[in-house]
């Protein structure tokens, strides 16, 4: 493996408001020298905290959720001025689900991972006993983005706690501010020290050092291309790795859809956090004998919308992007497509001064999918709208992506669209809703194809963050199994027999090969 790219030595990361430019503050970056005791320190704490009961560590997070209920307002205020999105958007999908995650996982670990007890499949097992436990992993590395930089991360980190791992966290470099605030909330739970690490510096130099210093598994939230660089480097020493990648989720609209109910969704799951979910509407698919209407109902809100500088007092619905790139993206893949036939249906009104990373929120109709806007992830406040004529149409066009994160099947028949369901690739897949599914603690996250590998989040999510091990025994004290030595024709004809009994061609089958295998069995194993 490669050196760890040298960090830069008294060097800062710089906190800055997208919405207004201004300059928040400056974050020291961790030294390089100190990434060796960092590890070598959760390593020791982690011994010590697996040590405790689930109860134990319980009330540790609960400590934690208490901080989050008192402190709700500052984090929220923290969360938006370093993203960009707005107070309430900051409070209802960051905050909330930490103190909602904490509640969860404390309650629930044990009862998820508690030792579980496995029968003998077969006769020929009889007297073994088995349990399957579940480890915590050791060390666990958290690399989490900006778009969601509180609760994201805090998710896992609770996850990974509970399950008696330590965890090195690197938080996005646009969002360090965010990441501090992290560091707050875990020092209110009182762990052991150095069993939580918030390590600041660039995503690569990061990563080198957690798989050079041997990080046990490492949870990555980001783009495609970064998560393949990621887990290219991660084969080099066979670290596991849970990937939470790309999404372009498709929404499809069928002809009997409350059609206000999923505008107004569309314009939430489209337009919330500018845009910048990768669970959140990308394309949207409406069924031709309701398509008018229902562009005429979305662009009726998205006109409605304002778009400015996050404040206090809700004045705004939308905040700024979070950088220049992503902005950036987005209004290449808005022009491309204008300039290939698109057209801009509505937009949201600007309020206040717009010199920071805005966007309007956009609805755009006569999209297809040779466009990048309907193929590549744009995360953004851009919604595609086309119309489809059958449903085998609308699921070939939302299965037509690399991408698998989340759907949604919009009706009145809620049986009509769970069979529709099995048809939609997607790691969820939500009838009348569309972008909450992450806040639910209890459900897995995470989809297939470059949405990514594994799952976060519920009990996949805490068995992502244990390891199984088997202890097996038996009860029957005999001398020697079947299959030791020495080797005979007796236990080749048992074994043979075995297979019949496993397997049988009808019950007489089954009894005559019993018949054969107990006797031997008992004389080649206690005589």
């Amino acid at each position: 493996m490669s050196n760890v790219a040298a960090f830069p030595q008294n060097a800062e990361t710089h906190a800055l408001n997208p919405a207004t430019g201004e300059t928040l503050d400056s974050v020291a970056n961790t030294p390089e020298k100190d990434i060796p005791g960092i590890f070598q320190q959760a390593r020791q704490a982690q011994s010590i905290w697996a040590a405790k009961s689930f109860s134990e560590r319980r009330k540790h997070i609960f400590k934690m959720r208490d901080y989050i209920r008192d402190n709700a307002d500052e984090l929220a205020r923290i969360v938006s001025d370093g993203n960009g999105k707005t107070r309430l958007d900051a409070l209802a999908t960051e905050v909330l689900p930490c103190l909602l995650a904490c509640n969860w996982y404390g309650n629930n670990a044990a009862k998820v991972l508690k030792p579980e007890t496995r029968e003998p499949a077969s006769l020929l097992w009889l007297g073994k006993r088995s349990e399957v436990r579940y480890e915590p992993l050791g060390v666990v590395g958290i690399i989490s983005p900006w778009n969601y930089p509180l609760s994201i991360p805090f998710g896992e980190i609770v996850m990974g706690l509970m399950a008696g791992n330590a965890i090195i966290l690197k938080v996005a470099a646009v969002t360090p501010l965010v990441g501090k605030a992290i560091e707050g909330i875990v020092a209110a739970g009182g762990l052991p020290e150095g069993l939580f690490s918030h390590i600041i510096g660039s995503g690569g130099q990061v990563s080198t050092a957690m798989f050079k210093h041997g990080i046990d598994k490492l949870f990555f939230t980001g783009s495609v291309p970064a998560g393949k660089t990621l887990m290219a480097q991660a084969a080099e020493t066979l670290t596991p790795v849970s990937l939470e990648l790309g999404g372009k989720d498709p929404m499809i609209v069928l002809d009997d859809a409350d059609l206000e109910r999923a505008a107004n969704g569309a314009a939430w799951a489209g337009y919330q956090n500018a845009g910048q979910s990768c669970g959140g509407v990308e394309r949207i698919y409406v069924h031709e004998s309701v398509y008018t209407r229902f562009v005429d109902l979305l662009a009726e809100k998205t006109r409605a919308l304002r778009h400015g500088v996050p404040g206090d007092h809700c004045g705004v619905d939308l905040g700024s992007m979070t950088t220049p790139r992503q902005r950036e993206t987005v209004a290449k893949q808005l022009a491309e497509a204008i300039a290939d036939g698109a057209r801009i249906v509505a937009q949201s009104e600007p309020v206040g001064s717009q010199d920071g990373q805005f966007h309007p929120a956009t609805l755009v109709t006569d999209v297809h999918h040779d466009m990048t806007l309907m193929r590549e992830e744009t995360f953004g406040p851009i919604i595609p709208v086309m119309s489809f004529k059958t449903e085998d149409e609308a699921v070939a066009l939302a299965n037509d992506c690399t991408m698998a994160l989340t759907a949604s099947i919009w009706t009145r028949d809620t049986g009509r669209g769970k069979v529709l369901a099995n048809r939609v690739k997607g790691g969820v897949v939500a009838i009348n809703d569309h972008l909450y599914t992450h806040g639910m603690s209890d459900l897995p996250w995470g989809g297939p194809g470059e949405s990514g590998i594994g799952r976060t989040h519920g009990p996949e999510g805490l068995m992502e963050m244990s390891k199984a091990k088997v202890v097996n025994w038996d009860w029957l004290r005999a001398k020697r199994n079947l299959w030791w030595y020495p080797q005979d024709r007796q236990s080749y004809d048992a074994l043979r027999n075995a297979m019949h009994m496993e397997a049988p061609t009808s019950p007489v089958d089954f009894i005559r090969a019993a018949g054969k295998v107990v006797p031997t069995m008992i004389r080649k194993m206690y005589f």
